[in-house]
Order: structure tokens, then sequence, then C-alpha cells
């Protein structure tokens, strides 16, 4: 490959080092259909003739067969997907395949074709995003009026609905789709025939060659063409927040299956058990998602690190690029798959839940509100008057609504029996009825907006 200007061909060492076939062959589909793209090019363009672009082609569709039925072999010393299908087309056409090399370079082959890789990721995760989303929303529906404690610093903090709650999570998902869609949108430029780094002398068709790819139009510098790899940072920022969404998730799920909380009964398939004790029950695929969040994380540190100090165009350190996109991708594949199925399959415990939100206080705000709003009272007054009544029904061991009328009138007066109205946790949900808030009427609302968007009705 390197032609007369060494005298010995590379070490072992070198050989291990500076191949990269056993994770490039991931892009196997994308070289080849760069490659036919880039001969249909030459062709029109004069620069090959039709009858060795005919035999490229036919050759590169058979090599399509074999890689598909077999796999890619493995050949370190041919380095890459792009040497290991160039020799493989040799093999077949004879001395016609090294006329497909003609005005490309290594280095807008592979940033041509690794653009093409992250751009159907983007398009993979906009998907298991969207079945996610679909399966909270479907949930939502069904427990919009579900009643359940919602919490800050894990302490019960107001009622809310298990409706609301998951419909959460399909606004955060919302904007993880933005964000791999914007991702794809700044990537749909293509670098082939930017050659090496300064272009070609060859009087190409880039335009044809973007268009038959798929690309909105060809890359505008040569240099960055080659050198870029913000397509694939932004596909790996897009995954970690994803990820970090996900793990949230995931760890209320985990706690949620906990013999403490027993909101949820998490679906035997996305389970294990112990191999020592018979009654466990471990919420072992959310407890995966949850640790995957840390390794996309970590993809994204690696590229971002490897990237930071590299002078323009191309090093060999970018290399390095595939393995932690590949892996990152894999892994956010999987953990999409994995929660649309829990969230789908699971069995909400909706008793437990109420009881929880009934056990914590968790109306005290109501009284507050009521004593601002029936009472004139100012808030911060109110707020005090009703830390009070929290504290001596918390000493009787009741809830807010069990304590006595004379009890609530000790301690403040101006309180009546038009309180008790405001105080259980159906009245609660149904007062936060502003825009965005949890009352069963905006949630159902929220839910049919979502079904319409994601085209469920």
């Amino acid at each position: 490959m390197w032609g007369g200007r060494f005298a010995a061909g590379p070490s072992a060492i070198m050989r291990e080092i500076n191949a990269s076939i056993p994770f490039d062959k991931a892009l196997w589909r994308e070289d080849i259909a760069g490659s036919r793209a880039h001969a249909a090019m030459l062709a029109a363009q004069g620069i090959l003739s039709a009858e060795d672009a005919a035999a490229i082609d036919a050759g590169l569709a058979e090599i399509a067969a074999e890689y598909e039925a077999d796999g890619v072999p493995e050949d370190w010393n041919l380095e890459d997907i792009h040497m290991t299908t160039e020799s493989r087309l040799t093999a077949l056409i004879g001395p016609a395949a090294g006329r497909l090399h003609t005005a490309r370079s290594r280095n807008d082959q592979v940033a041509t074709d690794f653009r093409l890789w992250v751009r159907a990721a983007c398009e993979r995760a906009e998907a298991g995003l969207a079945a996610l989303q679909r399966a909270l929303v479907t949930r939502a529906g069904e427990h919009a009026g579900s009643i359940m404690p919602g919490f800050t610093h894990l302490q019960t903090a107001q009622p809310v609905t298990l409706g609301h709650h998951l419909m959460a999570y399909y606004e955060m998902l919302r904007r993880d789709r933005s964000r791999f869609a914007d991702a794809r949108a700044r990537m749909d430029e293509c670098p082939l025939g930017s050659a090496a780094l300064a272009g070609t002398g060859f009087p190409i068709d880039r335009e044809a060659t973007a268009r038959a790819l798929g690309f909105a139009r060809p890359t505008a510098n040569s240099l960055d063409s080659v050198s870029d790899r913000d397509f694939a940072l932004d596909y790996l920022q897009a995954a970690a927040q994803c990820a970090l969404h996900l793990s949230r998730l995931a760890e209320e799920l985990i706690l949620w299956a906990s013999q403490p909380f027993g909101f949820i009964r998490l679906p035997d398939t996305l389970s294990t058990g112990s191999s020592i004790m018979p009654q466990k029950k471990n919420p072992d695929a959310a407890e995966l998602v949850r640790g995957h969040a840390g390794r996309i994380v970590g993809a994204l540190t690696s590229l971002m690190v490897t990237m930071k100090g590299l002078p323009l165009a191309y090093s060999k350190d970018m290399q390095d690029d595939k393995p932690p996109v590949f892996e990152a991708a894999g892994l956010l594949d999987l953990s999409l798959a994995a929660m649309a199925g829990m969230i789908a399959e699971s069995g909400f415990r909706t008793e437990r839940m109420r009881a929880a939100a009934e056990a914590g206080f968790a109306t005290a705000t109501d009284l507050a509100d009521w004593l601002v709003r029936e009472a004139d009272i100012p808030f911060r007054e109110a707020h005090h008057i009703t830390g009070e009544a929290v504290k001596l029904a918390e000493n009787r061991g009741v809830a807010l609504d069990a304590l006595p009328l004379e009890d609530l009138k000790a301690i403040d007066e101006r309180i009546d029996e038009r309180v008790f109205a405001a105080l259980s946790v159906e009245a609660s949900v149904a007062a936060r009825a502003s825009y965005g808030g949890t009352a069963p009427l905006r949630v159902g609302e929220q839910v049919e907006a979502a079904r319409r968007a994601l085209g469920m009705d």
C-alpha cells in the first residue's frame, strides 16, 4: 500500500498498533456505498471509463454480499476496512480496482464513512426515543388521576399524579430527540472529494456524490472536511445527555421497585433473580441502564480529549474516534429499548402510591395556600402556622386532615371548617391547574398533545 517509500515492511508492533480493521469493519456498508457513489461520479465526469466503472460497481456489490453473508475478514496487514475492500476488489476484477482511489484519499473516505454511520445512529436514537415516549404517554394517559407523592430531596413534598410524573420524562426525551435532530442536520454535508486535505486536481462533481449518498450538500473546506469530528462529538453529547435522563428514570424505577417503596412491579422479562436468595427479584436491566450512562459519558470524554489538541488536518490519533462512538451507540440503543420495555410492561401499585402521598403531610402547602387565599394571611405567616399544624399532626401520628377543627383553631383562630376541603390529596392535585401543573385535567391535555405530536391518534 505504501509503495516504494519504505525499504522494509512494518514491524509486528507497528502492524498491531496501526490496524483498525477489528473495529472499523463496522463501516463496511458505508464504505462500499461511498465507493460506488465515487466510481459512478468518476465515470460521469469522464475520469473513469464506463467499462472500469461497471466492473468496479459489480465487484463492490459482490463484496457487499460476501460481507453480509460471512462478515468482514480481518487481515491486519491491510490495516482497515478501506484497504480490505480494495484488496478484495483487486482479486475480483484485477488492475481496474486501482482506479477507484482516483481523486480521493483514505482521509476523506473515512470521514464520509464515519459521518454516514453516525447519521444513521442519530436516526436510530430518535426512533428509540420515540418508542420510549409512546410508552410513557400511554401509561401517563392510564394514570392521569393516580395520586402519588411528589418529592424534593427525596422527601415527600406535594401530591402529584403518576401521569404527571411520567410526562416529565416525556418532556426530557422530547428535548433529547431535538438534540439528535439538530446534530443530524449539522452533519448533513459530504466530505467525499476533499482528498487528503487540499482537494483534488481532477474535475470531480462533489454535488453528485453528496446527492448519491443522501447528503444535503458537500462540505465547504477540504481541510476542515478531513479533520472534522464535530459530528461525532455532537452525537456523543446528545447521547450523554439522553443517557443521563435514562439513568434518572432507571434510578426511580429501582427505588419504586424496592420493598420500602413498593410502587411498582417490574416485568419478569426485564428482571433477574439471586443465586442464593430465592425471594429476590432484582431490577438488573434498570441498574445496567444506569451504569451505561457512565460509559456513554466516558465515551464523550474520551473523544473530546483525543481531539482537543490536534492541528489541521488529519492525524493518526483520529483513528481512535470510532471505538467510543460505536460503544456509546450500542449502549444507548440497548438502554432505550430496555427502558421502553420496562415502562410498557411494569405494573404500577397505585394504592401504595396514594397511601404514601397521604402519609407524608403532602398537603401542608395546601393549608398554607388556603390561609393566604381564604384568611388573607401573608404567605410567610401562613407558612409558620402550617408548620405548627404539621408538628402537631406528626406528634399525634395522624394526617393533617385528621386533626380536629378545635386543635387547628387553637393554632390560629382564623382557620374554619372550610379548610378540610383543601386538605385531601384529591383536592391538592386538582388545585394545581396552572399550565404545566399536575391537575388531572392538565395532565390529560398534555397527554393528548403528546399523542398528536407522536402520531399516536
